[in-house]
């Protein structure tokens, strides 16, 4: 056993990306209140370096510089060093992003290295990656530190000036909801007309390398073609944009061409080369996507891409106790991509003449090497053109792409694997009990549903104490205040597998969630919620977020399941809570409506409440009828199946009882319908609000 030469204070922490620092030779400190007050005594500035578990570049710079003796030394003399999680403390990553932000005019990243004064823990200098010595146009780390410790002794009334327009900035009160605000369509026109502009129209996408999937854009331009399609003016655009991002990252290799799953972005305009990390939220986000994508056009690429994600899901990021873990590292064996990439004679040992002769075709193989000299799987040709070019059946082509697959996935198993992030964080999480129950229910895959069941169930009974939920657990060690997110997501995966399958327990859980939403999150004086509770650590700044980031924003999903929860139960005070949601970011949103998308979808159900239709009878019909229901892709609407026997129902689920074998209540706002109590009433009133054809567009093929 080797025995590490240092041990600092991480090395009680549980986040695996703390850990990974714990024998650094730097006397790093988590975030709290022994680092703080240390600070404070010595009167030393505080370097705050933020990161996460698969950041490429955060390795680079650990490798670099944290683990140099000299380094360290200079960074222990002049510095209290505090590291963080970034997955882990959302809330500290956001202020001091934004920090970054204003201090350089550019954007952020990971790492995040930012320069705080002891007292008030305001940046005063800040950056991301340094190299150890001079490159990249940069100067090196070590004389980086000592021209900060410098200023901090030599300059401190200019520090503070600067400091003090920060904190001026970060007091500023955020707009107040305004009752005289209309709400209208406008925005989601803007957002609409905007990403027509970002739109890459030759690879899909929006904007230029490095692309992002910009899941919660895409599911805007869905709704929005398919809310234009039950008019005599059906946006095709829309659909188009988000048929060819969907298709160009599916078939690229962004995507796992061989185990499943997406990695994070792609350093190029093709998708062809990504940043190989995978991350839980980004699958959770694109797996309901692609299954929804699928439900409206019944393209068989969709479907094959939402299955294999979902495998991927169950297989590598689902715990023994049912949670979720976080990500999967870029690197392995210290290069980054390893275990994914082949040569040409590899893959061609492996496989037969015929399996050869349609993976060559498709993935270009007798091509030159895309990636350092080896091959990493991005689809150029689908199964037609293939059968075209091989004078054969495409169903021979799709068995022979598969055999060839489950070669390679099998021959790449007994590699050397990423490291695995296993903390099981609670926002997350419920962004793919989400996409897992959607998955379920629109696949009729029952081991999906079960999946996400074990999930939602490991988060009430690790994650929820005394009545709150907890931001993380890793190792029987749940710790950390919930954010806003972690609530609301897991109050929209609650509702997701209501519609799966009813469990009366769920309902109650989300319900207590949204009670804590509305008395520790919510600005009651200007509308919307702020990211951390009341009772949370005091920070430089409590963030109130508006526009989607890598996640949805929390204010988003929140007036979208106020809304949804509203109406299902008759909840007025939920109602209302969203409504000045959407009243007091009104400013926000129109200053860059397509940033805005997940609070555009909720705008969209503000003006078009979701129709919401309750089941009840005996479990047998009720299951036919629930099956109806989500027949055809319907974002607007919202089907619970309870079935008779199911007691204390709140609300106005109260009142639905069943008049028959089945009852159906539908409702659309405050404008309910007469009880249905046979299917084609049910089908009637149904078909008045469902997509009159899929897309025009042809469907993309395997």
């Amino acid at each position: 056993m080797i025995v590490p030469k240092y041990t600092n204070r991480l090395a009680h922490e549980t986040s695996p990306y703390l850990l990974q620092h714990a024998h650094n030779p730097v006397e790093w400190h988590p975030w709290g209140a022994e680092a703080l007050a240390k600070a404070r005594s010595e009167d030393k500035p505080i370097l705050l370096s933020i990161g996460y578990s698969a950041c490429h570049w955060c390795h680079v710079m650990e490798h670099e510089s944290f683990e140099d003796e000299e380094v360290a030394q200079v960074m222990n003399e002049l510095f209290v060093c505090i590291k963080v999680d970034r997955e882990e403390r959302p809330d500290l990553d956001k202020i001091y992003q934004t920090a970054h932000q204003l201090l350089t005019q550019r954007a952020g990243g990971w790492p995040l290295n930012m320069f705080l004064t002891s007292t008030d823990h305001v940046p005063f200098f800040g950056g991301t990656y340094f190299p150890k010595t001079p490159k990249y146009g940069m100067p090196g780390f070590t004389d980086i530190l000592e021209q900060i410790a410098a200023i901090y002794r030599n300059k401190r009334d200019a520090v503070e000036e600067q400091n003090k327009s920060l904190r001026d900035w970060f007091s500023r009160s955020p707009p107040r909801a305004d009752a005289a605000v209309q709400i209208g369509r406008g925005l989601l026109d803007a957002a609409y007309t905007e990403l027509k502009g970002q739109f890459d129209s030759r690879f899909g996408g929006f904007g230029r390398a490095p692309k992002f999937p910009h899941p919660t854009s895409i599911e805007f331009l869905l709704r929005y073609w398919a809310k234009s399609a039950l008019t005599d003016k059906p946006q095709n655009d829309a659909w188009h944009m988000a048929h060819a991002t969907l298709k160009a990252m599916a078939s690229g290799g962004i995507y796992d061409q061989v185990g499943g799953g997406f990695c994070r972005y792609s350093v190029d305009e093709r998708w062809m080369i990504p940043h190989f990390e995978k991350m839980l939220y980004d699958n959770a986000q694109l797996l309901p996507l692609y299954a929804d994508a699928w439900h409206a056009s019944g393209a068989a690429l969709y479907r094959h891409t939402a299955i294999e994600t979902a495998q991927w899901t169950m297989r590598e990021m689902q715990s023994p106790e049912g949670g979720y873990y976080s990500t999967l590292d870029a690197d392995s064996e210290g290069h980054e991509g390893k275990f994914y990439v082949w040569t040409r004679d590899e893959i061609r040992s492996l496989l037969t003449a015929a399996e050869w002769e349609v993976i060559a075709i498709r993935y270009e193989l007798d091509g030159q090497p895309n990636f350092e000299g080896q091959f990493h799987l991005h689809a150029y040709t689908d199964s037609a053109a293939i059968a075209g070019k091989l004078n054969c059946s495409e169903a021979d082509v799709i068995e022979r792409l598969e055999s060839a697959r489950t070669k390679l996935f099998t021959a790449r198993a007994p590699r050397i694997r990423p490291g695995r992030d296993e903390k099981i964080l609670t926002s997350w999480n419920g962004l793919m009990i989400k996409a897992m129950a959607r998955a379920g229910r629109v696949f009729d895959r029952a081991d999906f549903t079960v999946s996400a069941e074990q999930a939602l169930d490991f988060i009430q009974r690790e994650l929820f104490k005394n009545g709150r939920l907890l931001a993380t657990a890793k190792d029987g060690k749940a710790h950390l205040n919930a954010y806003l997110d972690d609530y609301v997501f897991m109050i929209e995966a609650g509702l997701e597998l209501l519609q799966t399958r009813w469990r009366g327990s769920d309902l109650d859980f989300i319900r207590a969630l949204t009670e804590v939403v509305l008395t520790h999150f919510e600005d009651r004086e200007r509308g919307a919620f702020y990211f951390t509770a009341d009772d949370h650590e005091p920070l430089l700044q409590r963030p109130k977020p508006t526009a989607d980031e890598a996640t949805p924003s929390g204010n988003g999903v929140a007036a979208l399941v106020l809304l949804r929860l509203g109406h299902l139960l008759g909840e007025t005070r939920y109602l209302d809570a969203a409504e000045h949601i959407l009243r007091a970011l009104q400013t926000d949103i129109a200053q860059h409506p397509s940033a805005h998308a997940s609070l555009l979808m909720a705008i969209e159900e503000f003006l078009d409440p979701t129709q919401i239709v309750v089941l009840r009878g005996e479990s047998g019909p009720l299951e036919a009828w629930r099956r109806r229901c989500g027949q055809h892709y319907a974002p607007w609407r919202l089907t619970v199946g309870i079935p008779n026997g199911a007691e204390a129902l709140p609300g106005m689920l109260a009142a639905r009882a069943s008049k028959g074998p089945t009852t159906a209540y539908v409702c659309t706002g405050h404008a309910c319908q007469a009880p249905a109590t046979a299917l084609r009433e049910l089908n009637t009133v149904l078909s008045a609000n469902e997509l009159p054809a899929r897309p025009t567009t042809t469907s993309p093929r395997i």
